[in-house]
C-alpha cells in the first residue's frame, strides 16, 4: 500500500488520517514580545523573564523554568498564559533558528526579540514540528548580515501539516520524554566535568606549592618538580607516502592531530605506507599530545595501536611514573602552556617545548591512587557522552520519520 504523501511514515496504532495542511498563519497568530534587555537583568530583581539567548542555549522545546529575572515596571512587559510557542527573532547563522519551544509556565515576561506564537494546537507539538521541519524554510526568509532577523510576517505563508490533537499528543510526549532522558545525562555529563575541573585544581600543587591542596591518606611527601623530558621518551612522526591511494586503505589506524581529544580515527594506512614514511606506531595506552593545529596542546591515551604523523608528539612514562597523572596534569596545564607558547592561540608547540615542561611529581605510589581516581571519573564522563549520543541519535531518527 502507498504511503500518503501528507502521513509521516511511523505513526502510532489507530491513526490512519492525512494530516491536514494550512499555512502558518492560518493555524495561529503572532506578536513580539517587549523589552526586557540585559542591564535590567539581576539576581533580585522581581520579574521572571525569557530572553531571546535562552532560546539557543538554555532550552530545548519546553520552557519549564525560568533563569532570568528582570526590574522593567510590568505594565511594559508582555506575559505569557503558558501556551505560547517561542521563536527566535534574532541570530547570527540562518540556519540555526530552529530553537523554536514552549513556554508552559504562566506569568513569565517574554523580551522582545521573540516572535511569539499562539494556535490552538498542541503547543509542545507545534514548536517540535517547526524545529523538526521548518528549519531551511525559516533559513530562507532570515534577512540581515553578521547578526540576522526572522520577522514574523515572513512566517505566516509557511505551509505546515498538523493530525489531530490526540495524535499530536501522543508525538509530543514521545519527544518530551526523550529531551527528559538528554537533560538528566547532560546535567550528570556537566556534573562530573565540574567535579572533575576542581579535583584538578585541588590534587595537583597550585603555582609556587609544593603539596596539593587534597591528599590520600598516608602521604606527606614534599612533590618534586622536574622536566616532563626527564620522566618521559617520547617521539613524533610524518606524514605517509601519498602515492598510491591504496596505501590509505590498510588496516593500521592513522591518528591525527585534530582527533585528539575526541579518539576517533577515520583515516587509515598500511604497511607498505608505513615502509615508505616516516609515520611512527604508537600502542594503546600511549600518550598522545597534539603540537599543531586548531587542537595544539589536547592530550589523551590512545585507544588502539596506530601511526601518527608530526603533529603529534607520543609520550612514554619512564618506570615508575604513572600515564594517567601525566595525562591529567597536561590537560589542567594546557591553558597556561598555551597561553604561554602560542601568540594568540596561534603557532605549533614543539617536542623540545613539551619535554621542557616543569612538572610537579608526587611518589610513584601516589601518582597511581591520583590517576586511578581521574580514569573513573573519565569512564564516567565518557559513558554519560556516549549515552547522550545515543539519545540524541535516536531523537534525530524520530524527527525525520515521525512528522511529514
Amino acid at each position: 500500500m502507498q504511503q500518503n504523501k501528507n502521513t509521516p511514515s511511523i505513526r502510532f496504532a489507530g491513526f490512519t488520517d492525512a494530516w491536514e495542511q494550512r499555512e502558518v498563519g492560518e493555524w495561529g497568530d503572532f506578536y513580539y514580545g517587549k523589552s526586557a534587555p540585559k542591564w535590567s537583568v539581576s539576581d533580585d530583581a522581581p520579574t521572571p523573564c525569557i530572553r531571546y539567548g535562552e532560546l539557543y542555549t538554555k532550552f530545548g522545546c519546553k520552557v519549564d523554568r525560568v533563569y532570568s529575572y528582570t526590574n522593567i515596571p510590568p505594565k511594559r512587559l508582555v506575559f505569557s498564559k503558558g501556551t505560547e510557542v517561542l521563536v527566535p527573532r534574532v541570530g547570527e547563522d540562518p540556519m540555526d533558528y530552529n530553537h523554536c519551544t514552549w513556554l508552559s509556565l504562566k506569568g513569565v515576561a517574554i523580551g522582545e526579540m521573540i516572535s511569539v506564537y499562539n494556535t490552538q494546537q498542541n503547543p509542545l507539538f507545534t514548536a517540535i514540528m517547526f524545529n523538526a521541519t521548518l528549519q531551511e524554510e525559516f533559513a530562507k526568509r532570515v534577512e540581515g548580515g553578521s547578526v540576522t532577523n526572522l520577522y514574523y510576517d515572513k512566517l505566516k505563508n509557511i505551509t505546515v501539516s498538523f493530525p489531530t490533537l490526540a495524535e499530536q499528543s501522543k508525538i509530543a510526549a514521545v519527544f518530551e520524554n526523550i529531551d527528559t532522558l538528554i537533560t538528566l545525562h547532560q546535567r550528570k555529563y556537566d556534573q562530573l566535568v565540574n567535579i572533575k575541573k576542581s579535583m584538578l585544581e585541588k590534587m595537583f600543587p597550585k603555582n609556587g606549592k609544593t603539596v596539593p591542596e587534597v591528599r590520600f591518606a598516608g602521604f606527606t611527601d614534599v612533590w618534586e618538580q622536574r622536566k616532563l623530558g626527564e620522566i618521559t621518551s617520547s617521539y613524533s612522526g610524518g606524514t605517509p607516502s601519498a602515492g598510491n591511494k591504496e596505501f590509505y586503505v590498510g588496516q593500521i589506524p592513522f591518528i591525527r592531530s585534530g582527533e585528539i581529544h575526541s579518539s576517533s580515527t577515520e583515516l587509515f594506512i598500511n604497511n607498505r605506507a608505513l615502509d615508505s614514511s616516516s609515520a611512527k606506531l604508537v600502542k594503546k595506552g600511549d600518550i598522545l599530545y597534539a603540537l599543531y593545529g586548531a587542537t595544539s596542546g589536547e592530550v589523551s591515551r590512545a585507544q588502539l595501536d596506530g601511526a601518527i604523523n608530526q603533529a603529534i608528539l607520543a609520550i612514554i612514562p619512564t618506570s615508575g611514573q604513572d600515564a594517567d597523572f601525566i595525562v591529567e596534569w597536561l590537560r589542567k596545564e594546557k591553558q597556561n602552556i598555551t597561553s604561554t607558547y602560542l601568540q594568540g592561540g596561534q603557532g605549533n608547540l614543539s617536542a623540545q617545548i613539551v619535554k621542557e615542561l616543569l612538572i610537579s611529581i608526587a611518589r610513584p605510589e601516589e601518582q597511581q591512587k591520583i590517576g586511578r581516581v581521574f580514569r573513573k571519573i573519565n569512564d564516567l564522563i565518557t559513558l554519560h557522552q556516549r549515552k547522550l549520543e545515543r539519545l540524541k541519535n535516536i531523537k534525530k531518527a524520530c524527527l525525520e520519520k515521525m512528522f511529514v
